[in-house]
């Protein structure tokens, strides 16, 4: 396993189409993990396969819990089936340095994709764990937080991802 780096604000894939995953090869496991340690080394809950610079629909979270127990959760080709209810919370990123940005998501999902098997599944979650599936979903369609941000709050962040990168 290895710490990979991650693509911050700016980086081209961040935007680019992602491509499905056709079968859990060794190479894809390897990824999975080499995932997992860069989200834990970078104290992040979630991280799609584009932020580490590989254009696959690919995303792993973990929000632990208070107690220390992980919930992990990789997704393979993550599908949104259905969505229900609305909450707006605040959210960070790790490709968007010192950014912080109000987003409005569903509060329950039900998502489909493949697990570390190659195995179809299908989950309901809701709260927070929900919104960092959705999170991370949304950088597998090129999206970003700051993209929620409005006209003036997107040159504030800009300038605030600038210097952390710089």
């Amino acid at each position: 396993m290895s710490i990979m780096s991650i693509k911050t604000y700016g980086d081209p894939c961040l935007r680019k189409k992602n491509e499905d995953i056709k079968e859990v090869t060794p190479e894809v496991l390897k990824l999975v993990n080499d995932m997992l340690e860069t989200m834990y080394a970078h104290k992040g809950v979630g991280l799609a396969a584009p932020q580490v610079g590989v254009n696959k629909n690919l995303l792993v979270v973990d929000i632990g819990d208070m107690s220390g127990k992980h919930e992990l959760v990789v997704l393979i080709n993550p599908e949104l089936l259905s969505k229900e209810g609305a909450e707006i919370m605040e959210e960070g990123c790790l490709s968007c340095p010192r950014a912080s940005v109000k987003v409005k998501r569903a509060k329950k999902t039900v998502v489909q994709a493949l697990n570390q098997r190659g195995e179809k599944i299908i989950r309901e979650d809701s709260g927070f764990l929900s919104r960092a599936i959705q999170h991370e979903m949304d950088h597998l369609k090129g999206k970003l937080i700051v993209d929620f941000a409005g006209f003036l709050e997107k040159i504030k962040l800009k300038s605030k991802m600038k210097k952390a990168t710089s």
